[in-house]
């Protein structure tokens, strides 16, 4: 009897356009066996209306339905249990107007944060005493310290979140892609919990 190991695939995107969900959209396969081929192009899944953007596929639904359609062939599942489907429209391309508009919030928002933080912990009287400290000599803005302060601050954050645009200085993650990997992650817990196939079956029996 060959052996045919199936990898579920954690998550995966297809456009509306495909109706029918194949074994090889949502799984990696290896086998010795002569049915690759046949394997890789079974339909597994019929998308409709109903199932609007999301669908959960659960690998013990897939065990059982090629179980009875290869009888011959052992089924191992290896990795994730189950993969999560999310059918998405064709991305529409921003207007440069929409994205000058949330550039401009966003920074408006970060620059008012950081001036409240500023004014919150007396950031301009400690500069100025430092600068009576070093040099003896009062100033109401010595910008000899708040000139290379900005500067710093601006680089501090570029290398605080790694990017650069789209660039990467470096290979590890930032603070903020590893929040939204974490989010990612919840998110798809809870879609495995409440919009599994085999639950939604069980309940229908």
């Amino acid at each position: 009897m060959s052996i045919v190991y199936l990898r579920m695939k954690k998550s995966v995107e297809l456009p509306p356009k495909y109706k029918e969900v194949t074994l090889k959209n949502i799984a990696h396969i290896s086998t010795d066996s002569s049915y690759k081929e046949e394997l890789d192009n079974i339909i597994i899944y019929h998308i409709t209306k109903k199932d609007k953007n999301i669908v959960v596929i659960d690998s013990f639904l897939i065990i059982d339905y090629l179980n009875q359609k290869f009888p011959k062939l052992e089924m191992q599942v290896i990795g994730p249990a189950q993969c999560i489907i999310r059918i998405h429209e064709r991305k529409k391309t921003l207007s440069f107007l929409l994205v000058a508009m949330v550039w401009l919030v966003l920074f408006i928002g970060t620059a008012m944060t950081i001036m409240n933080f500023h004014y919150d912990v007396s950031m301009q009287e400690v500069q100025q005493k430092l600068h009576f400290l070093l040099t003896g000599k009062e100033s109401e803005y010595p910008l000899w310290i708040q000139v290379p302060y900005s500067i710093g601050l601006g680089i501090g954050m570029l290398l605080f979140f790694n990017h650069w645009f789209s660039k990467k200085f470096n290979e590890e993650p930032s603070p903020l892609e590893i929040e939204i990997n974490n989010y990612q992650q919840d998110l798809d817990n809870y879609l495995i919990q409440n919009e599994n196939m085999l639950d939604d079956e069980r309940n229908n029996r």
